[in-house]
């Protein structure tokens, strides 16, 4: 018996990145398209949007049926990869549900808040129809996690630095 299924955890990685990506691509192909914010517009007695602008109706279209189609290329099939998007992206808009609550700004980032709940909710949900233990569901989270923050820190124009990059290089 194996401790940890790494094709197994590699697939659910896969899910979790294209529910992720696909949202975001389709905002920047199509930025004024089926723009329509999930929440409506709704605002909560704190003032605060449900959501927010950046979760709309496009976005989890293109989550879960790019999550589908990945699951029917890698095995699971498309409605166990539907569900995946579906869930990952319910984990993303409850992370942004708990932003507004605590009346940060859209965009603003909490490591672990921006990437757990997309991460864990649809593979435990999900652990029995995509052949993940326990092993494998911590795995692809935590792989998400950390690459989640590097490519936001890239995107953002804050690459992590290497070692030595501080350094004045004209004193040499």
């Amino acid at each position: 018996m194996e401790f940890l299924d790494v094709a197994h955890a590699a697939r659910a990685l896969l899910l979790t990145v294209v529910a992720n990506v696909l949202p975001w691509a389709a905002g920047r192909a199509l930025p004024h398209r089926w723009t329509a914010p999930l929440d409506g517009g709704l605002r909560l007695r704190d003032g605060q949007r449900l959501f927010g602008d950046h979760k709309t109706w496009k976005g989890l279209l293109a989550g879960v049926l790019g999550c589908g189609v990945t699951a029917l290329l890698t095995g699971p099939g498309f409605a166990v990869g539907a569900g995946f998007g579906a869930l990952s992206l319910a984990g993303d808009a409850l992370s942004s549900a708990v932003k507004r609550r605590l009346a940060l700004a859209p965009g603003t980032e909490i490591p672990t808040l921006d990437q757990l709940p997309e991460a864990l909710l649809p593979s435990m949900v999900l652990a029995g129809a995509l052949g993940l233990g326990a092993a494998e569901v911590f795995a692809s989270a935590l792989a998400f996690l950390v690459l989640d923050i590097l490519v936001t820190r890239i995107r953002q124009g804050r690459a992590p630095r290497t070692r030595g990059a501080d350094r004045d290089d004209a004193s040499s």
